[in-house]
């Protein structure tokens, strides 16, 4: 022992000594201890040296502590060195640095209050700890209910869950977790919600019996205990309360920041309601029952929210509206009872003034008269023998007595509703076994302690003594299981404190024989307590400074009680004539209050039920007559300890569990440790107790195997043998030598307390000689390695010096030799450059003599040759002159002959095309544009007759003064030859002809300024075109801009529809996801419900011996989507038949439950039918939109393309006719110049009235037609503006641009006009033409018409041409796109469906979004034509039927035959076309054969896959061949029937279930592919088409089968889930499939699963065999390849889900070696994905969480860069999970390092902004949805062969 220590208390080594403050505090050896030392030296954790003296007398070390790696562990009986300083620093470091507020102790459960809402109590960890061992996860209040739970069910044994702890730790919360966690688990036998119940009365019960203390805003002030019943199936169906000693004390007084009871405030907070409007209730601030403790509200909590709950659950809990209004009644009452006031009258009486308002709304609230009460609240009356007095009362009794009745009528009204919960609760159903809820007081002590105190800590005496007897029994057990010799273990047996308590003549016995003394007091009580066991026992104790105090030595600790008040409290009295008062009240709820005891029900509100256990009561029976009285005068102390008698039998019947409730400080911070209070109510709780039993006899304890794995360093080679139990026996021989140190028993090895801690000591000292000996090894190796590296570089050095030495010399050398030839090169150049030179000058001589004598020679020869070129051109142009005179002469004449013959029938044309037929035959369906039009072209023409007339009048003047002229020449004339007759007038006709000589210069003179004008005129119209050419240019770029800009806004809105399309396709794929698993979460629904309903039916069945066979199903268990006529006959039939049975039930069960379900079914159909309509409704209209959109849109291209190129071309054709009659005019210009004159009637005059004529009609015909444009393109514009308000899905880029084509046309007219405008200006002496201008102002018109025509037919060409361009890349854009889609859904049809839910929904929108619209309409036609011609074959098949049946006699057996034969004869060839016939007697036999009867396996081996579903689909041919309805329908509902029978009864089979799911698939897949619709037979062979289904469309029941292959599909998964559940923990966490790697800790009491294979136990082999058995079932019953995918994407879920959710709940799993295991399963997992070429289904990212939780296992976790990395590495886990994986990462070894708390704040500083879901486990019910995508066969209907193993021979192949 000796050596030991000395080996044990060596420099280095760490202690625990006591200090003041922190209680124990932490200190390291500075020196080895040695025997025999009186002083140790220590150095504290600060830093500070410390000598610490040994008692030498006992000469008592300090505590060792454990090493680091046990520090932190979930049992305290797992740590090696077992006292106070090592329990309280591990609650320490669990509750402070990991937030881990649960921790075993042995079989405790120790649990601190965090005063904080931690996520840990979801439903999600309730599922997570069910079915799971004890000591397989972390602690938590769940695993003990767990534990109550399966032990009730395994031991038939009945449990209760002791809650203790001082006011404020968390009783309440804790037991009302466990009752919540048996209510989920387990459910309820029934559908009357009873776990709910069971629920709701937590609420009522904290709003009457908690409230607000100085120690915790929810204090419970009574205690109880709850009995929750099961059935022998372990489901809750009942359950019963029992209290325990109600604080009545504080209805009438409440202490500095305390509360009354919270239902006074709760009903203060909902005053304002008008149904407590009668209560005259007020705010809490104004009773004195409730101001007491000035602080009437609590931080967080809304009472009148709470009022609500509480009513609620009232409801709920079958109290009804009126009771509760009673029920409130009452208490107001009570808070105005508080508040009447009483007066001195003298000083022996008071009085009650008159009309007290408080005191008239009690007694009208509670009916009763004011006078009496308010008599007996100040008197009361004495009876003697003969006599009876009424006897006045001084003010302070009348008050005390206010306050008892007070108390007393709450006390009552507490029962009452006590025993109403237990009627709500109580079940008639015999009870099979319960488990119990003690949520009870822990020990108390204050600075005054009363009678309370007094009664609860004689409750923790008792429930002490039954714990440590409990205690000391398992010890016992597991030492007599194991075979170990049994010591005697000393423990403190507090029964003597018992005794002193409830023994005969003990101080309960004295307290009740001193009330019944007349005039016993409380001095005299406590002095015959002091004569009787202040000498006699050592536990009593008298105060020195006080006689009306006495001390006890409780087990916790002592407490001092002050006598006062104890008899009072003892009594509890009340004036026995203010409750005849209330009696004698007319409430009927207040009279049932205080019925007489004898009329009084049991606490459970209803007699037991018969057969069922007896429950036990909280009061004796009080049944018996003649006991009234009796117990009346029970005093509450007798009456307490009778209820904790009763209470100790019952818990002694049970099996206990105990959790013990710490509150870590008084001030309610949270994750707040405070020693000093968790080390006082840790030995007040007896979990230091329990340590000290464990510590006494052998706590630690080890399996031989992982003792073997822990310490298997300490072993040589040679003592490994192969008896894992002699190896260590040999070992521990060898390294312990005291054998008392360790027992070994049967299967375990048990040490001393301290004996782990040495063997830790041991394997960490060897590891550490093994890390000294690598590293020495290593750093060897290292220093080696770097002599080599710097040897090596001095040779290098050595070889580059030398090197480059060699090279200098080298170069040295070759530079020299460089200069000599340089040197020759260089003299060589200088003679060769002075020759060059030399004979260049010379050849210069020569080349410029010979150039000059070339030169003069060429002169010569050129001046000959262009003598002779002048010649021939003057000659040639002067015969061109004479030949154009004479040509020009002809040709003018001609042109006018011509012109005048094309006027003419211009004209006639003209009038022809202006006329209305010929322009509607030229403008088919313009009449409607032009009559819109006719005002205008009627303005027009009043404007064009005006214009006209005035030309008339002009050509009438012009006409008139011609004639005038020629008559004035004519007369000249005739003067002339009068002149010349007469000689004699010769000088007068010489000065005639001088006159008109002069009149010919002044001609001639203005013929040449004319010609100057024109010439200059001409300059300024040349630079005028010049000006509009470079405005023209302006403008062409400007449009430019434009185009660009109207393109790029263009392509902004085509990227912007693209990525509004991609939006609205993501949104639809996840609305479609949504809406699948809506879907497939209804049908799951609807399936429960169908089998629900189905087991009653069968329950009903049995009850009233309905005879099975006759029943069958009726329609509400069919399927939701089958249509009403499958089932109606059925339905009626099982009507029929069940008829007589219903009746017979309807008189012996209530068919509530029974329309319950059945109307439940029906709303869940309803709901589905509604949905699918929803989804189709939504799939057509969204077809026909973008059908009806594409196809408008179309035909306005097409019709606009048309018309604009029709207009194009007519422009085009006019504005050549206008440019040829403007180069007439001008030539006629030109023409005039060289005439003699411009008078009127010349041929340039004629012209110009020709050209003014034509120009005025081709204005009116230009005008009406670009109106006609104009109005077409506004009409387009709104047209397509409404269009662009409807839909946004199209692009709005061809709208755009008419829009911008439409302005552009303005503006160019705009301008047009403008530029007319201006040009006009600069000439007003336009009348030099002719005498009135007219001539130049036609001319001036002419030309800005011709302008404005000629711009606006280039600005039309130009759109036009722009967009044509931007049409014909559209359309080329839109043929791509439609070539790459039809390509895509092409691939997507041929390859194996490999992209299921992608590749079907972008088929889908391709095929609904570029489907060509009159492929569809010939579509539609040709359906019709079908539809027709199959009526009028449908109606000729009759006919013939009737005409054979009326003229043929055969018999009846034949005529079932001869229909069809009209329909064969016709048909195709004679040989066999894949049907099946069978007789309609043959239905059932076929469904048994193939279906019921049907074994999988041999199918599956020796068949075809999914054989059964081509027998079945080729008989549905035949059926469907011969046209007979009922067959059809017949069938179809017996093969689904069938389906749904077999997975009921052999649903929990995979193999079963397997292969069902893959032949309801293939039968799915025929009756599409035989459909007979276009998107399912692309894939078909000729002869499959020809297979198809001709009379029957079954789309409804296509929809019916796909749902039960959904139910199939979750029924698998379930089934799947069930086999891989047990494996998935051990397989993937507790095996270790690396060995060696991770070792062994400490286990402690609570034995968790080994991580060593044992037999029997699953590894990630079993997992991998599992997932292959799996895979190779589903491929041998032929699954489809996708569906295989997503079945092994669900079972990667599960797995990962599964995996991670254990790992988040258990710290030991959290380790590096562990991370490390599970990454290497993973990869296994990987690898079998690899294997079966499964990588791309989405398994393998289904395990992500569970990959980034290992790696954030193994990564650095102590920097800010480890921070960063970790979060941008864990993604895919939620904040929550990544702390609490920080939080539970534990060292193996004592090389690994724990997290800081600094670390994990900076993780969840950096995660903050995560927006994610608060869960903290993953939901392992998950099931994604699932789709079945079209997979054709390939297999010929007509190559099936039936083998005869099926017993189908009955049928006949067609």
């Amino acid at each position: 022992m000796n050596q030991e220590l000395d080996f044990m208390f060596v420099k280095y080594a760490r202690v625990w000594i006591p200090d003041v403050e922190e209680v124990w505090k932490s200190a390291e050896l500075t020196k080895d201890y040695r025997h025999g030392d009186g002083v140790l030296q220590l150095q504290l954790e600060d830093g500070k040296e410390l000598e610490y003296k040994l008692d030498p007398k006992t000469n008592n070390l300090p505590h060792l502590r454990n090493p680091d790696i046990l520090v932190g562990e979930n049992d305290l009986t797992a740590l090696s060195y077992l006292h106070e300083p090592a329990v309280l620093h591990n609650l320490k470091v669990r509750f402070t640095d990991s937030k881990l507020i649960y921790t075993y102790c042995g079989i405790v459960l120790v649990a601190i209050n965090p005063y904080e809402t931690l996520p840990i109590y979801g439903t999600d960890i309730i599922y997570a700890y069910s079915g799971q061992n004890m000591g397989d996860m972390d602690p938590h209040i769940f695993a003990v209910a767990e534990e109550a739970y399966k032990q009730m069910a395994r031991d038939e044994r009945n449990q209760s869950i002791i809650v203790s702890g001082e006011s404020g730790a968390g009783k309440t919360v804790s037991a009302k977790y466990a009752m919540r966690y048996f209510a989920t688990v387990s459910g309820s036998a029934s559908e009357a919600n009873v776990e709910e119940k069971v629920l709701a009365s937590n609420p009522i019960m904290e709003s009457i019996g908690n409230a607000k203390t100085t120690r915790n805003d929810n204090s419970s002030r009574f205690g109880k205990y709850i009995e929750i019943g099961f059935d022998k199936k372990y489901r809750i169906i009942g359950a019963n309360m029992r209290t325990y000693l109600l604080e009545k004390s504080r209805v009438v007084f409440q202490a500095d920041e305390e509360r009354n009871y919270h239902i006074f405030y709760q009903l203060c907070a909902s005053a304002h309601l008008p149904e407590f409007k009668a209560l005259k209730l007020g705010k809490a601030g104004e009773f004195h029952y409730t101001k007491q403790g000035k602080n009437p509200v609590i931080d967080g909590v809304d009472d009148a929210k709470e009022m609500s709950t509480t009513r609620n659950a009232f409801t709920l809990l079958g109290v009804n509206e009126s009771y509760q209004l009673g029920l409130f009644q009452i208490l107001a009452s009570i808070l105005h009872l508080g508040n009447v006031e009483v007066k001195d009258r003298d000083s022996d009486s008071s009085i009650i003034p008159p009309n007290n308002g408080h005191l008239s709304v009690f007694c009208e609230l509670m009916g009763v008269t004011y006078q009496d009460m308010s008599h007996w609240l100040c008197h009361k009356k004495l009876k003697t023998a003969t006599e009876t007095y009424i006897k006045p009362v001084p003010k302070l009794q009348a008050i005390n007595a206010r306050d008892a009745l007070a108390k007393h009528i709450y006390a009552k009204l507490f029962n009452w509703i006590v025993d109403h919960v237990n009627k709500a609760l109580h079940s008639t159903v015999k009870q099979h076994s319960f488990i119990g809820v003690l949520d009870i007081y822990g020990f108390e002590t204050f600075e005054i302690n009363s009678f309370e105190q007094f009664c609860i800590n004689y409750a923790n005496e008792k429930l002490q003594q039954q714990f440590n007897m409990h205690v000391f029994k398992l010890e016992q057990e597991e030492y007599m299981k194991e075979q170990i010799p049994w010591t005697l273990i000393d423990f403190y047996d507090n029964q003597p404190c018992i005794n002193l308590i409830e023994a005969k003549m003990g101080i309960l016995d004295l307290l009740d024989e001193e009330c019944k003394m007349p005039k016993g007091s409380d001095d005299s009580w406590a002095q015959k307590l002091y004569n009787t066991h202040l000498k006699t026992c050592a536990l009593f104790e008298k105060p020195r400074m006080s006689n009306k105090a006495f001390i006890i030595q409780h087990f916790a600790d002592k407490v001092e009680y002050q006598c006062d008040g104890f008899l009072e409290k003892n009594k509890d009295t009340v004036n026995e004539e203010q409750i005849h008062v209330l009696k004698a009240s007319k409430f009927d709820l207040l009279v049932e209050l205080f019925r007489d005891e004898e009329k009084a029900t049991s606490p459970t509100g209803a007699a037991p039920a018969t057969g069922g256990r007896t429950r036990l009561s909280v009061k004796p029976d009080k049944n018996k007559a003649g006991q009234a009285s009796k117990e009346h005068k029970k005093t509450v102390g007798l009456q307490f300890r009778n209820s904790l008698q009763l209470l100790m039998e019952t818990l002694n019947a049970t099996t206990p569990h105990y959790v013990r409730c710490i509150k870590p400080n008084d001030y309610k911070y949270a994750f707040t440790f405070d020693p000093k209070r968790a080390v006082q109510q840790l030995r007040a709780c007896g979990v230091l107790e329990t340590i000290r039993i464990s510590a006494a006899g052998f706590p630690s304890r080890w399996t031989y195997q992982e003792f073997f794995s822990r310490y298997r360093v300490l072993m040589k080679q040679k003592d490994v043998l192969t008896d894992r139990k002699m190896t260590c026996k040999n070992v521990l021989e060898k390294l312990v030598q005291d054998p008392d140190k360790y027992q070994f028993g049967k299967t375990k090895i048990f040490f001393r307390a301290g004996q782990v801690a040495y063997l830790e000591k041991l394997r960490a000292d060897k590891l550490r000689a093994a890390c000294i000996r690598i590293q020495k090894t290593i750093r060897c190796w290292l220093a080696r390695k770097k002599y080599l590296r710097m040897k090596h570089a001095a040779t290098t050095i050595q070889r580059y010096v030398r090197g480059y030495q060699a090279r200098c010399l080298a170069k040295f050398l070759r530079r020299t030799r460089a200069a000599i030839i340089i040197q020759k090169y260089q003299r060589m150049y200088v003679q060769r450059t002075c020759y060059k030179r030399k004979q260049a000058a010379a050849l210069a001589m020569q080349c410029i003599l010979r150039a000059y004598m070339a030169r003069q020679l060429y002169k010569s020869l050129l001046r000959e040759h262009k003598a002779i070129i002048i010649q021939k051109m003057v000659r040639g142009w002067l015969a061109r002159q004479w030949f154009k005179r004479s040509l020009r002469a002809i040709v003018y004449l001609q042109c006018c002959i011509r012109r005048m013959r094309a006027k003419r029938e211009l004209k006639k044309l003209k009038i022809e095309a202006r006329s209305v037929e010929h322009f509607k035959k030229l403008n088919i369906g313009m009449e409607n544009k032009i009559m819109q039009l006719q005002r205008r072209i009627d303005e027009q023409n009043k404007e064009n007759r005006g214009l006209s007339e005035r030309l008339n009048s002009l050509e009438v003047s012009h006409a008139a003064e011609s004639e005038r002229l020629r008559v004035e020449l004519t007369r000249l004339r005739g003067a002339e030859e009068d002149a010349k007759n007469n000689a004699n007038k010769v000088t007068s006709l010489l000065e005639e002809v001088e006159r008109l000589r002069k009149d010919l210069q002044n001609t001639q003179k203005e013929k040449k300024a004319i010609e100057d004008w024109a010439r200059t005129y001409q300059d300024e119209m040349e630079q005028m075109i010049s000006e509009l050419k470079e405005q023209n240019h302006l403008l062409k770029n400007e449009k430019n801009d434009l185009n660009r800009l109207i393109q790029e806004q263009s392509q902004q809105w085509k990227e912007k529809m693209q990525r509004a399309l991609k939006e609205e396709t993501e949104q639809l794929e996840n609305d479609l996801n949504e809406e699948r698993s809506r879907y497939q979460n209804l049908l799951t629904e609807h399936l429960r419900l169908e089998e629900k309903y189905d087991d009653l039916k069968e329950e009903i069945t049995l009850a009233v011996n309905i005879p099975k066979p006759g029943h069958r199903r009726t329609d509400s268990t069919h399927s939701s989507n089958e249509s009403e006529c499958t089932y109606n006959s059925e339905f009626a039939e099982s009507e029929d038949g069940t008829r007589g049975g219903e009746d017979a039930i309807k008189g012996i069960l209530d068919m509530s439950l029974f329309l319950k379900l059945q109307k439940r079914v029906s709303e869940l159909e309803q709901e589905k039918q509604s949905l699918q309509n929803e989804l189709d409704r939504r799939e057509e209209q969204f077809q026909r939109a973008r059908a009806r959109d594409d196809e408008e849109h179309k035909k306005a291209r097409s019709a606009e393309l048309e018309y604009e190129s029709l207009k194009r071309q007519e422009l085009e054709s006019e504005n050549k006719k206008l440019k040829h009659d403007l180069n007439e005019m001008r030539q006629s210009l030109r023409g005039s110049a060289e005439a003699s004159s411009a008078a009127p009637g010349s041929p340039a005059y004629t012209v110009l009235l020709d050209q003014l004529n034509a120009s005025n009609e081709e204005l009116e015909v230009r005008k009406e037609e670009v109106l006609i444009l104009r109005s077409q393109l506004v009409s387009q514009k709104e047209a397509m503006q409404h269009k662009d308000e409807k839909e946004t899905m199209t692009e709005p880029l061809p709208y755009i641009e008419d829009v911008q084509k439409l302005t552009d046309a303005k503006e160019i007219s705009q301008a047009y006009m403008g530029l007319k405008d201006t040009n006009r200006s600069p000439f007003p002496d336009y009348h030099k033409l002719n005498e009135d201008g007219e001539l130049w102002l036609v001319y001036e018109g002419l030309k800005e018409t011709n302008r404005l025509l000629e711009s606006q037919l280039q600005a039309q060409r130009r759109s036009h041409e722009n967009e044509v361009e931007v049409l014909r890349g559209e359309l080329q854009s839109v043929k791509e796109e439609n070539n790459r889609q039809q390509q895509l859904l092409a691939q997507n049809l041929q390859l194996p469906p490999e992209a299921r839910i992608e590749a079907s929904l972008q088929h889908e929108i391709t095929r609904l979004t570029n489907e060509n619209l009159d492929l569809m309409e010939q579509l539609e036609k040709q359906d019709k034509t079908v539809r027709k011609l199959k009526k009028q074959l449908k109606v000729f098949a009759k006919k013939i039927n009737d005409l054979e049946g009326g003229q043929m006699d055969v018999s009846p057996g034949q005529t079932t035959d001869e229909p069809v034969h009209p329909v064969n004869i016709p048909r195709r060839e004679k040989d066999f076309q894949g049907m099946l016939e069978y007789k309609k007697e043959d239905e059932l036999k076929l469904v048994k054969n193939l279906i019921l009867e049907l074994k999988p396996r041999g199918v599956a081996v020796n068949l075809i896959p999914g054989l059964p579903a081509y027998i079945l689909f080729m008989c549905l041919r035949h059926a469907d061949y011969i046209n007979d309805d009922q067959k059809v329908r017949s069938l179809l509902t017996s093969v689904i029937n069938s389906i749904k029978k077999i997975l009921k009864k052999r649903g929990d089979d995979f193999e079963t279930v397997s292969f069902w799911l893959s032949n309801t698939c293939r039968f799915l897949h025929c009756l599409k592919q035989y459909s007979g619709d276009e998107q399912f037979m692309k894939h078909n062979t000729t002869k499959q088409n020809d297979h198809c289904l001709s009379n029957f469309d079954l789309a409804e029941y296509r929809q019916v089968l796909s749902d039960l292959a959904i139910q199939i599909y979750q029924q698998l998964i379930k089934c799947m889930e069930n086999i891989l559940q047990p494996m998935i923990v051990s397989g993937m966490l507790e095996h270790e499939t690396i060995q060696g790697v991770s070792g062994v800790k400490p286990t402690g009491l609570r034995k968790r699963t080994s991580s060593i294979a044992d037999e029997g136990t699953y590894t990630l082999d079993s997992i991998i065999r599992q997932l292959n058995s799996f895979h190779s079932i589903m491929c041998q019953h032929g699954t489809d390849p996708e569906l295989i995918k997503q079945v092994v994407k669900q079972q990667f879920y599960i797995i990962g889900a599964v995996t991670l959710n254990n790992l988040l709940l258990r710290k030991d799993m959290c380790s590096w070696s562990k991370g490390m295991q599970i990454r290497y399963n993973v990869s296994q997992l990987e690898e079998w994905l690899r294997d079966k070429n499964l990588m791309t289904c989405g398994a393998k990212e289904t395990l992500e969480p569970l990959i980034q939780a290992a790696q954030l296992l193994q990564v650095k976790k102590k920097t800010d860069e480890d921070a960063e990395a970790i979060c941008s590495m864990c993604n895919s886990l939620s904040t929550a999970q990544i702390v609490k994986v920080l939080n539970l990462y534990t060292p193996v070894n004592a090389f690994e390092e724990r997290v800081s708390v600094l670390f994990i704040r900076t993780i969840q500083t950096r995660l903050r902004d995560r927006k994610e879901s608060p869960q903290l486990l993953m939901d392992t019910k998950l099931i994604y949805p699932v789709t079945f995508p079209f997979n054709p066969s390939s297999l010929a209907l007509e190559t099936i062969q039936i083998p005869s193993s099926l017993n189908v021979g009955f049928l006949t192949r067609v």
